[in-house]
């Protein structure tokens, strides 16, 4: 049986979390490529987060930052360029060492859909860009989830509310969830909701909270692996991850 969102919101508490992607398995491979997604899922990867933005041309493209430099070997703005010009650069993952850990072509929403739709595991996208709070934009993203059979397949995440709710908004079926840095108690209008770890400190009922009200959150923590004790007592339903495979280990060394 397929992984849904509803049957993470109804997953037993004692159950050792699902592992959430943090854009693929993004610790080996260049972060939001297609080939760092495969290699998260078959690390034991049960949700796969991405980042998306808009293109120059309107197009909704995976991408974390408003420019290329950091991930790709192309220097310049995303929104000033086009998908053409997008497609002629490579995603790259270097460290310190300058070996080189492949270069794989940025791919667009609908080609991560597309590669992610057979199996239908859960995806989590986050709106990078205030693009989408324009109906116009916001719409142009529904059409895309909605020819690929995505629409409740996703779980949209913003630091920005107006983005996701806009979104929602023009496809209520779409959950939608908000990442916070500051808020230590869990929303009511949202689905999903990405408290920074150490709000956990503050509110140590955060996730029974959530669980009470029928919602999914996840602790924004990507380097998980210190505070896996920490998450089991809580109750933590999923858990982001950077390196699916070393957090998937060191699950199976906690719970058995």
């Amino acid at each position: 049986m397929a992984l849904t969102w509803q049957s993470v919101r109804t997953r037993p508490r004692a159950a050792a979390p699902l592992l959430m992607a943090h854009r693929g398995s993004s610790d080996e491979l260049p972060e939001n490529t297609l080939a760092a997604f495969e290699r998260a899922r078959a690390q034991g990867a049960h949700v796969l987060e991405t980042d998306i933005r808009f293109t120059r041309d309107d197009e909704i493209i995976l991408m974390h930052d408003p420019t290329v430099e950091r991930t790709t070997n192309g220097a310049g703005v995303v929104a000033s360029m086009t998908l053409a010009e997008i497609k002629k650069l490579r995603a790259e993952r270097s460290f310190a060492s300058q070996q080189k850990l492949g270069a794989a072509e940025i791919p667009t929403l609908a080609e991560f859909l597309d590669a992610t739709r057979a199996d239908a595991v859960p995806l989590a996208l986050e709106l990078k860009d205030d693009r989408f709070i324009q109906t116009r934009d916001a719409e142009k993203l529904a059409r895309v989830l909605h020819a690929r059979g995505a629409l409740t397949r996703v779980v949209l995440l913003s630091f920005h509310a107006p983005r996701v709710k806009a979104c929602q908004r023009v496809a209520p079926e779409i959950p939608i969830g908000i990442i916070t840095l500051k808020n230590p108690f869990p929303l009511y209008d949202t689905e999903m909701m990405g408290p920074f770890y150490p709000l956990l400190y503050l509110n140590p009922f955060y996730f029974a909270w959530a669980r009470q009200r029928g919602k999914i959150a996840c602790p924004l923590d990507p380097a998980p692996e210190p505070r896996l004790a920490f998450y089991r007592r809580l109750g933590a339903p999923v858990l982001l991850t950077n390196h699916p495979a070393t957090t998937a280990d060191a699950l199976k060394r906690l719970y058995g």
